[in-house]
């Protein structure tokens, strides 16, 4: 079954018209990317999945997002559940101003959760999934803002996976970090993508061959071409996909 399917969405903040028409399927359990320019409509279409353009001026949406069938968009969805199922960790690393514990635990209690016990417990599983546990063990009531690049960003991604989403959206989450810390999220990407839908926005086109599974090429607010990450970029069907991956143009 498709997790998310979106069809003929278009999306205008105010008279621009960011979105044009896109239609497309992410199948369960997968690593989907989304590839192209800047301002062709990758990350605005990673936030319609969260309905994070909601708290955007003069956002104003057409067609449908369905999650596993039902529309994300209606008036009856509480969008504080569609967030909880639907994770979200930024292009750079946000951790809030407390200690390592309490980022990893904010969501739970702000979920209704109040068992110290419980709390303590997914602290560590998350911690653990996120590849942070060993470097953090010790450290839990540091501040997270002491940590490095990569950890923070392994810790928003712990503090993601908490809450249990079925879906976790990823915007660029590795172009500010170097080299290392890229790839110790990428090996993590690969072990979440068992238990969770992932779909990652980036510029990196060696990125989306060695983490995804499919791959979807935006330009101008439209998908030109989505498919197999190794079709997309060993034989890609239209020119303007071509174009894009050999460096002609973006």
């Amino acid at each position: 079954m498709n997790r998310i399917e979106s069809k003929n969405l278009q999306v205008y903040f105010g008279d621009n018209h960011i979105l044009k028409g896109i239609t497309t399927e992410i199948p369960k359990n997968t690593v989907t990317a989304l590839i192209g320019p800047s301002g062709c409509g990758k990350s605005t279409f990673l936030r319609t999945l969260n309905r994070m353009n909601d708290l955007i001026p003069n956002f104003k949406k057409e067609g449908e997002v369905l999650l596993d069938g039902d529309d994300i968009y209606s008036p009856r969805l509480d969008v504080a559940d569609l967030r909880k199922k639907v994770g979200m960790v930024f292009q750079k690393p946000n951790p809030f101003p407390k200690s390592i514990f309490e980022n990893v635990a904010y969501g739970l209690k702000i979920h209704g959760h109040d068992d110290k016990e419980f709390i303590a417990q997914k602290v560590e599983e998350s911690l653990k999934s996120a590849a942070l546990w060993n470097e953090v063990e010790d450290k839990l009531d540091n501040s997270a803002l002491g940590l490095s690049g990569g950890q923070q960003q392994r810790l928003c991604i712990a503090r993601t996976i908490a809450t249990n989403p079925e879906v976790i959206l990823m915007d660029e989450p590795c172009s500010a970090l170097d080299p290392i810390s890229t790839t110790k999220i990428e090996d993590l990407i690969q072990k979440l993508k068992k238990e969770y839908t992932i779909i990652i926005v980036t510029h990196n086109m060696q990125q989306a061959t060695r983490v995804s599974k499919y791959t979807s090429f935006f330009l101008h607010g439209e998908i030109v071409e989505s498919n197999f990450t190794d079709k997309i970029f060993v034989e890609p069907k239209e020119q303007k996909t071509e174009d894009y991956i050999t460096g002609r143009f973006g």
